[in-house]
């Protein structure tokens, strides 16, 4: 057994449980939730005054019935996690590694080896796969294939501190193992990026774990396969046979991977700490070569081993904060990302319908004003007839109050749509000094232009005094709206900012990261 080997079993075996004190953090989170609700609950956004059909009393009940249903849905997400979660305890206390790679990437081949290796260590192995929603124990190796023969989530316990998890894929779960092999994927420490050497660093593949990449788990990538078909000679035949590939070829693809998954997780958002230096293995060679010292390290398993050594402080690490990790993931993708991705964009399309609404006041304000004048001038001729032989222009301005009223009313209503609208108060027809009927001689009939032209001004200021009256209370309404849209836009951004405050606090950059 080569001393990396050695070290790493060891290790594994001494991992213990860690003594973070995450208490902190955890108010802290509790807090957090506890606030974006009070605030919300602060800050609601006024539909008084509005018609209840509007298309932004519409929005707004819309708003209302999905923070709702946020509400309910991340509640019923954390209760139907309860049964994986419980199931997930049966390791508590372990290094749980995720083993992730596409079909023909060798994750069974791999597992089965390692676990021959720590078996040859006296220590404990134990096979499991996930079936009807229980964990059953098994004494059989990983079927080992050409093609995907991986069709449900299994794992093995190696020693007393390492699980490995081998998937078919995040998302190719059955329905009825979904949830509970999501909760082991959420439960893996660290992911084992196996990448075949035939085509290496296909980095489309780091989409699938981009989701357990952003909690923060380390990644290191492993490239299978690490060998070449040569020619040999054996009693005088030539035979084909599989040897390691050579130490520069192997670098050059190393250095290859490296630089695109780091691409690829710039892209994703990952932290590049994250990421660890790939090596190159190949279990097949390391298993025919009778897997001693020299064959493992020809095969890259030195190497390996010494990785995974590197790579268990972040992982326990990652273990020992697991419960915080848990809540800040609840809180990051039931809580905030709806708010992010649904509310934010909702509000934002509230408050262009709003400055929409504000920036055609001042049409709709003339537009009323129009009609109303339409509506009231072309009777005004008749109404002064009617009381010319009497002169009585007070009967007059009586007489047409109401009509202008009523008249500003119903446009106001109809082009105010949007607006649940007072009736309007009774405004005076003032008319200048000495305006009244005219008589040019005693055998003619009153003349009543000039009085026609002084109605027509005053009709029209009385109709501008309703508009302005009217068009400041819809103003105001819709500013005092526009006001609780932002301050809710406000309160989303605020508390995105201050979760990922809390998330840099429980996961902080190592110094050498942060030096760079």
């Amino acid at each position: 057994m080569s001393r990396e080997e050695q070290h790493f079993i060891d290790s594994i075996g001494r991992t213990g449980q860690g003594e973070a004190n995450l208490q902190p953090v955890l108010a802290a989170l509790r807090t957090w939730l506890a606030a974006l609700g009070q605030a919300f609950d602060d800050a609601p956004l006024p539909a008084g005054g509005l018609q209840s059909a509007s298309p932004l009393a519409r929005r707004i009940a819309a708003l209302h019935e999905d923070r709702i249903h946020q509400a309910r849905r991340r509640e019923q997400q954390w209760i139907a996690l309860a049964p994986a979660r419980a199931l997930a305890q049966r390791f508590e206390g372990k290094l749980m590694l995720l083993v992730f790679g596409k079909f023909n990437a060798g994750k069974s081949s791999l597992c089965n080896f390692l676990a021959q290796r720590f078996r040859q260590r006296q220590q404990a192995v134990q096979y499991f796969h996930l079936q009807g929603g229980q964990l059953v124990e098994s004494e059989e190796a990983f079927h080992e294939g050409a093609t995907e023969t991986t069709a449900r989530l299994q794992g093995v316990c190696l020693g007393d501190g390492l699980v490995l998890l081998d998937t078919p894929g995040l998302h190719s779960a059955t329905g009825e193992n979904a949830a509970l092999t999501q909760r082991f994927l959420d439960s893996a420490d660290a992911v084992l990026w196996l990448t075949s050497s035939t085509s290496p660093g296909q980095v489309q593949e780091l989409d699938e774990l981009a989701r357990e990449l952003r909690r923060g788990k380390p990644l290191l990538p492993v490239l299978t396969r690490s060998d070449v078909i040569d020619e040999d000679e054996v009693d005088g035949q030539i035979v084909k046979c599989l040897r390691n590939k050579s130490d520069a070829n192997r670098a050059d693809q190393e250095a290859d991977v490296r630089a695109r998954a780091a691409d690829k997780l710039q892209a994703l958002g990952v932290a590049l700490h994250q990421l660890k230096a790939p090596v190159s293995i190949s279990a097949y060679v390391a298993r025919t070569a009778g897997a001693d010292a020299e064959a493992m390290r020809g095969a890259g398993f030195e190497r390996l081993y010494a990785a995974l050594s590197t790579l268990l402080a972040p992982a326990l690490a990652y273990r020992d904060r697991k419960p915080a990790e848990v809540l800040l993931h609840h809180l990051q993708e039931d809580v905030l990302a709806p708010l992010l991705g649904q509310t934010l964009a909702a509000l934002q399309g509230l408050q262009q319908v709003l400055e929409g609404e504000q920036a055609a006041l001042p049409a709709q304000r003339a537009r009323i004003v129009q009609l109303a004048w339409r509506e009231v001038m072309p009777g005004v001729p008749a109404l002064l007839e009617q009381h010319a032989a009497s002169g009585e222009v007070d009967a007059v301005l009586a007489r047409l109050q109401p009509q202008l009223l009523h008249a500003f009313d119903r446009h106001a209503r109809a082009v105010l749509d949007s607006h649940v609208l007072a009736s309007p108060a009774p405004v005076a027809l003032v008319l200048p000094a000495g305006s009244g009927y005219e008589r040019v001689a005693d055998d003619l009939p009153p003349s009543y232009e000039k009085l026609y032209e002084a109605l027509g001004q005053s009709v029209l200021a009385a109709l501008e005094q309703l508009a302005d009256e009217v068009a400041g209370h819809c103003t105001a309404r819709l500013a005092g709206l526009s006001d609780a849209v932002s301050v809710q836009q406000d309160i989303i951004e605020e508390h995105a900012q201050q979760l990922a405050s809390i998330e840099e606090q429980l996961r902080p950059v190592p110094e050498d990261m942060a030096q760079r």
